[in-house]
């Protein structure tokens, strides 16, 4: 087996091993899109050993790990949920040294492309704040208005022929709902937004 040996002081080899380590890292960015590297991602991506999404509603879904930039030493490495769509702090200290380009920020996305029955269905599901079993105002007001803001959304994909990837339809709309005039839907949507700016405790958190 070659060994590589250099005579040199202990400054230069740790300048050279961490220049090792910086384009291992810059090679695996480009491994892991590779036909191999995908395949080997997916295996760890099944067995969740990236982690499972924190939040509640996701239902402890596996997690993939992503950067914010593919430029080095900018952004440490994240990770991503496909169901919420979020991106989430790494748990383990050690993880969250890892410098973000050395997985890049299109992998998440070419794995989904390459695999596309591994894209999990958008839930509908949401937590909704409450004191003594009321809504609290403030975000129950935000909820309705994005509420309203996404069933819009999804009734103009549907007009379109897109699907939305959420994993309950709605009905489909009436004819009244098709010749919905957009400027009404704007000022529906205004009033939410007065009542949000007016509320204190929307305004301090």
């Amino acid at each position: 087996m070659d060994v590589f040996e250099l005579d040199c002081d202990d400054d230069m080899r740790e300048v050279i091993e961490k220049s090792a380590r910086h384009l291992y890292g810059l090679v695996h960015a480009r491994y892991i899109v590779t036909t191999r590297g995908l395949a080997k991602m997916l295996d760890k991506y099944k067995k969740g050993d990236f982690g499972k999404c924190p939040r509640v509603m996701c239902k402890s879904h596996p997690l993939l790990p992503t950067g914010q930039s593919d430029v080095a030493n900018v952004k440490a490495v994240k990770l991503y949920c496909a169901k919420c769509e979020d991106l989430y702090n790494p748990k383990s200290s050690r993880h969250t040294v890892i410098d973000g380009a050395y997985f890049g920020t299109s992998f998440h996305n070419i794995i989904f492309q390459v695999y596309p029955a591994l894209i999990p269905p958008k839930s509908l599901d949401r937590y909704t704040p409450r004191v003594y079993g009321f809504k609290v105002h403030a975000p129950a007001t935000l909820i309705r208005w994005q509420n309203a803001r996404r069933d819009e959304l999804r009734k103009r994909l549907r007009r379109l022929g897109i699907e939305s990837g959420f994993k309950k339809e709605d009905v489909e709309p009436d004819e009244d709902d098709l010749e919905e005039d957009d400027e009404d839907v704007e000022v529906d949507m205004a009033a939410p937004t007065a009542d949000l700016n007016i509320e204190n405790g929307f305004n301090n958190r």
